[in-house]
């Protein structure tokens, strides 16, 4: 009796090509996330606290208004006038209608600057979009 031999000598092969491309997936991924989770490094903004504030989910792709106490408006790191963020969040409602936007204001900003980041929200048809918080320190 003649068995084949050749059917033997080849070894089991692992098919290493779509792992790899879920191991890319998977770190495009993480990079992604690690440069949308240093908003809260941007500038040093210390947000007014609240008994009832949450820490909510993060929404993919939200916007986050970072305002200084001295009025300053920053996106992304760029500082911008109230004209350019409205004109930016103009654009971005008009392509993603109902974009999430969160507004981190200082605890000391003015009263008047904060009203006029909203008014340019408005003005740009964002209308969801919400104040960031810190919770009250447990005593």
């Amino acid at each position: 009796m003649k068995f084949d031999d050749t059917a033997r000598s080849r070894a089991p092969a692992l098919a290493l090509t779509s792992m790899l491309d879920v191991i890319f997936l998977l770190l495009c991924f993480f990079v992604t996330v690690s440069v949308f989770s240093q908003w809260e490094s941007e500038i040093s903004i210390q947000l007014p606290t609240a008994a009832t504030g949450e820490q909510p989910e993060r929404l993919p792709g939200e916007i986050i208004v970072n305002l200084s106490k001295d009025g300053t408006v920053r996106v992304n790191g760029t500082s911008l006038t109230l004209d350019d963020l409205q004109s930016r969040l103009a654009k971005i409602s008009k392509f993603y209608p109902g974009q999430p936007v969160i507004i981190r204001a200082d605890r000391d900003t003015k009263y008047e600057s904060l009203v006029a980041v909203i008014d340019s929200c408005r003005a740009a048809d964002v209308w969801n979009f919400s104040l960031a918080t810190e919770n009250e320190p447990s005593k």
